[in-house]
């Protein structure tokens, strides 16, 4: 089998502004396919002037940056951005465009015929769960966070290649830019986009990077994964920027979802009733269900909230159950889920392998556990013994 090529990769680039500024000095990088990069480090230490090089709104002052195998310097600026999607902190929709016509830009550009925009902007709108009569407003119409979440796939309408982020979620509230986050992870999980992003966030560049670039003065100070980083920090300076909280996370940060899960949770199917659902609640002492299909695929989740609101309880769970829940992979790092369930108040996240299939849950007493064990050490053998999870677990 051929082994993949980089998409962009940086060549001895070097950077010197006229006033004498070395931005950039002797900068090797390359990101594969797939890749979700983040750049992060102190003001002025390169890592905005490496990622506008890629889109050609800057240029080496020696070495060679290529975008999938050619060098950009040989190519027309305003063709090879049409292949690279874009999204910036101030979002930039153009104001007097709809929602519709500023997620079709790029492909109106390339001549796309007028049905097959209108249909790309209608599939993109339903992946950021935003209404479709969205299409026809205006910017100032809608919240920022919703403008923002329009930038984001307005960077994905023309299917591009590689997505440049340059703090896209900077000047977003708390909640929203963790919501964004949380639909920026799951786009390049399931659409495998490559993404190369500037953050001054490292609780960000941690959640969501598969790799880490630290840059300080314009070199490459550490380039590896979270874990890697966690791990064994290159210097005193990416310990301190990591942080000394974060450095007493490292084991929960580290975790797999498989590691804490509990296994076989209680979950039914979408064709039952309400009613029978409601009878295995009690039965179990839980509130909520994991709704599954035959071959236990999660396809749902169902609360007794949801129930309360359906007095008929002979309709079909599928009628009433909350479609696309929020899931982890078996083998994903908690780094990306254990914030979720503690900020947001959940009480489980379940756990999918990569066909989707259930196989347990993380809950929040298996991370209470965790920390514990982090704080404490393992408990003795007779509160091993002990089981918290049996009412969650068959």
């Amino acid at each position: 089998m051929a082994q993949a090529k980089p998409i962009v990769e940086f060549d001895h680039v070097g950077k010197t502004y006229p006033n004498g500024k070395q931005a950039l000095v002797d900068f090797n990088l390359k990101v594969m396919p797939g890749d979700f990069v983040c750049f992060i480090g102190t003001s002025g230490g390169g890592k905005t002037t490496a990622m506008r090089m890629i889109n050609r709104m800057l240029d080496p002052s020696t070495g060679v940056v290529k975008f999938d195998g050619q060098n950009v310097a040989n190519l027309d600026p305003i063709e090879l951005r049409r292949h690279i999607g874009y999204v910036i902190q101030s979002i930039g929709l153009i104001p007097h465009m709809t929602l519709e016509e500023n997620i079709c830009l790029v492909p109106r550009l390339l001549k796309w015929p007028k049905e097959k925009q209108e249909k790309r902007a209608r599939e993109l709108i339903k992946l950021v769960e935003l209404p479709e009569d969205f299409l026809s407003r205006y910017p100032h119409e809608i919240s920022g966070g919703q403008q923002q979440r329009i930038g984001v796939i307005r960077a994905l309408a023309a299917d591009q290649k590689v997505i440049l982020m340059d703090e896209p979620f900077g000047a977003l509230d708390p909640l929203t830019r963790e919501k964004l986050q949380d639909l920026v992870h799951y786009l390049q999980n399931d659409m495998k986009k490559t993404i190369i992003m500037v953050t001054h966030d490292m609780d960000e560049a941690l959640r969501l990077a598969s790799r880490i670039v630290i840059f300080d003065n314009g070199h490459i100070i550490q380039s590896a994964s979270p874990a890697e980083i966690l791990k064994a920090p290159a210097n005193d300076f990416v310990e301190e920027l990591i942080g000394p909280d974060r450095m007493n996370e490292v084991k929960i940060m580290l975790a797999t979802a498989s590691s804490i899960m509990v296994k076989n949770p209680i979950s039914t199917t979408a064709d039952v009733s309400l009613n029978e659902a409601l009878v295995k609640m009690n039965d179990h002492h839980i509130d909520s269900l994991i709704v599954v299909d035959d071959q236990n695929h999660l396809i749902g989740e169902l609360d007794i909230s949801q129930i309360i609101a359906h007095h008929n309880l002979k309709l079909p769970v599928r009628d009433c159950m909350m479609t696309s829940p929020r899931s982890v992979y078996e083998d994903e790092l908690l780094k990306n889920t254990y914030q979720t369930i503690i900020k947001r108040h959940l009480k489980y996240m379940p756990v999918v392998d990569h066909d989707n299939r259930v196989v347990g849950i993380i809950t929040r007493s298996s991370l209470a556990t965790l920390l514990y064990e982090q704080v404490w050490g393992k408990p003795d053998a007779q509160a091993e013994g002990s089981d918290h999870h049996d009412e969650l677990s068959e």
